[in-house]
């Protein structure tokens, strides 16, 4: 199921309904904890065992869970085999095994973590093997055969309900100043909440700064920080007292937060299955959310650095690394492949993860935006015949970046150095800009007239070049004319008629009302000092402002609202919509 989607109801309701305790197996401290307090909110005995327990701590869990007072435990995969935690699961009655994040498992997962190993080591010396399920987000068809496989899982019954997330929309955006065009999007949005990733600690710091400086409310977060600071920054973000939160990956896998109305990319994940789950941790409540990407060449470089670079894992043999090293270059390729498309990008990612799909989603730039066949044959006979007359300049063959700059008439030192501004076509496209001559370049690759070598990134031309170069043919390339407007946010507080308060029975939320459910919603938060989504979702405060209830069978219609809640929030957000329709009569 798609981030967002509802897994953990998979494993929460059929915990509850079995006779012994369901063990949660999660890498993600954050979830743990964000689960465990919804599930005590709701009146549900629940703990986890962590790192971040103390050795007191730790005995007061397993004292308890020897007493039964716990329906659904959730542990880190590093402490199934711990002696406490192993002799006290020896000892109660699991009925259900949940494996969360269930990639995790597969080598060729985005996140192959070798602690995932341990579960079927765990299961091996249990007195019984209770029920075992598992759950992602992101797997391939390939990664869910390792995860039957590994876990051993019998006869599975196997549910995929489908990747799409209708509510998000997608756009890839090439600016040439990212940060200008981030602020401009983030003030657009003043009164959201939202995540901006960034592909390495520098960038974050660095985007924080200039963030904060600009008068935007922003956290950050990233492993470099200390585990103080981190925690602060997260819990300001988490109850909406900072509405950016700037991050490297380590922040969000597991956050339940559910009013996050957008996510940007300043740089490029390394995977499609990174991607979407970063993605997708906007618009959890189901309201619609934004899904920006910025892309640019450099993106690509980075992103091969990291994982060329990234910590190796003892655990692994050399072959075993190697694998795991193809694989993450194999999503790489596929996650460049997204940002260059002109076709629908929600289409590309469910091509990804095997889904069939409408053509054309009308929810992405890509299908928003009109295009138009610009001819670019002069253009891509200047590219090709300067790949050509540097190869035979030099006798072998260079990359993009150079190419560009003989192109442009760039004088850096190694175009000088190796005598290429002797080479005919030198500034040859002066007045062209560098993204534009990249973006050409692309474009002839994707078409077959140039092929990018895979083990030193050069260009080499195809027979195809010929034609283009002797025989005439002409080459267009799509251009994008009219990129969608983005939304313009509503302001709030401005005055709402009657007209609109009626025209909510037939769908509307009036905004109003939506106002002054929010500012109770902040005020029981503040009180008992839990996140604003933890009291009501924004989708079930709409919800409630659309439906109107009157009297606590009606507020139990409200998309969100159970026993629990209706008993202690009812009496308080039905007061609040009386009053407001009072201000009618």
């Amino acid at each position: 199921m798609p981030t967002g989607g509802g897994k953990s109801m998979c494993y929460q309701v059929p915990g509850l309904l079995m006779d012994g305790v369901t063990l949660v197996i999660s890498p993600l401290i954050s979830l743990m904890k964000d689960q465990v307090m919804a599930l005590k909110n709701a009146g549900v005995g629940a703990a986890y065992v962590n790192s971040t327990l103390t050795i007191e701590q730790l005995r007061l869990v397993y004292r308890r869970i020897r007493e039964g007072a716990y329906k659904i435990i959730y542990a880190a995969p590093e402490r199934l085999l711990a002696e406490g935690f192993l002799s006290v699961m020896q000892e109660v009655k699991i009925s259900l095994l949940a494996v969360d994040e269930a990639h995790c498992i597969s080598q060729w997962g985005q996140d192959f973590r070798p602690s995932y190993l341990r579960i079927t080591e765990f299961l091996d010396v249990l007195p019984y093997r209770p029920v075992v399920a598992a759950y992602t987000a992101t797997a391939t068809e390939f990664v869910r055969g390792d995860i039957v496989r590994i876990l051993g899982l019998r006869d599975p019954f196997t549910v995929i309900t489908g990747f799409d997330r209708p509510n998000l929309s997608f756009d890839v955006q090439k600016p040439k100043n990212k940060t200008a065009s981030l602020l401009a999007f983030l003030r657009s949005r003043y009164d959201k909440s939202g995540i901006v990733y960034c592909a390495t600690r520098a960038n974050v710091d660095k985007l924080y700064g200039e963030l904060t400086k600009q008068g935007i409310s922003t956290a950050k977060y990233h492993a470099g920080m200390d585990d103080a600071e981190r925690a602060a920054q997260q819990e300001d973000f988490s109850y909406d007292r900072k509405t950016v939160m700037v991050a490297t990956n380590a922040f969000g896998m597991g956050i339940d937060k559910s009013n996050i109305s957008y996510v940007v990319h300043y740089n490029m994940p390394k995977s499609v299955e990174a991607y979407y789950q970063e993605a997708g941790r906007a618009g959890r409540d189901g309201s619609k959310a934004e899904c920006v990407l910025y892309f640019s060449a450099g993106d690509v470089t980075t992103a091969k650095y990291l994982i060329e670079n990234g910590s190796e894992n003892e655990e692994l043999s050399p072959e075993e690394r190697q694998k795991v090293l193809e694989a993450d270059m194999a999503r790489l390729d596929a996650m460049t492949g997204y940002c260059k498309t002109t076709e629908c990008l929600r289409g590309y990612i469910l091509n990804y993860f095997g889904q069939p799909h409408e053509e054309n989603c009308g929810n992405c730039t890509n299908c928003l935006a009109e295009y138009v066949d610009l001819d670019i044959t002069t253009e891509a006979q200047m590219i090709l015949s300067c790949i050509r007359r540097v190869r035979a300049h030099l006798g072998y063959s260079v990359g993009t970046a150079l190419i560009v700059n003989v192109l442009r008439g760039g004088k850096v030192k190694r175009v000088l150095d190796l005598g290429l501004d002797k080479v005919k076509t030198y500034g040859m496209m002066v007045k062209s800009d560098p993204m534009q001559i990249r973006a050409y370049i692309e474009h002839l690759e994707k078409e077959g007239y140039l092929q990018v070598t895979e083990e030193y990134q050069t260009l080499v031309l195809t027979e195809r070049a010929d034609e283009v170069l002797f025989r005439g043919e002409t080459v267009t390339m799509p251009v994008k004319l009219t990129p969608a407007a983005p939304e313009v946010p509503k302001k709030a507080g401005r005055p709402v008629s009657a007209k609109e308060k009626t025209a909510a029975y037939s769908g509307e939320a009036p905004e109003e009302l939506l106002d002054m459910l929010k500012t109770v919603r902040l005020r029981l938060a503040e009180e008992e000092k839990v996140p604003r989504y933890m009291v009501f979702s924004n989708a079930a405060l709409e919800d409630m402002a659309i439906k109107r209830p009157h009297t606590m069978e009606e507020f139990l219609n409200v998309s969100g609202v159970g026993n629990t809640k209706a008993a202690k929030y009812g009496e308080i957000f039905l007061g609040v919509i009386a009053d407001y329709e009072k201000q009618d009569d």
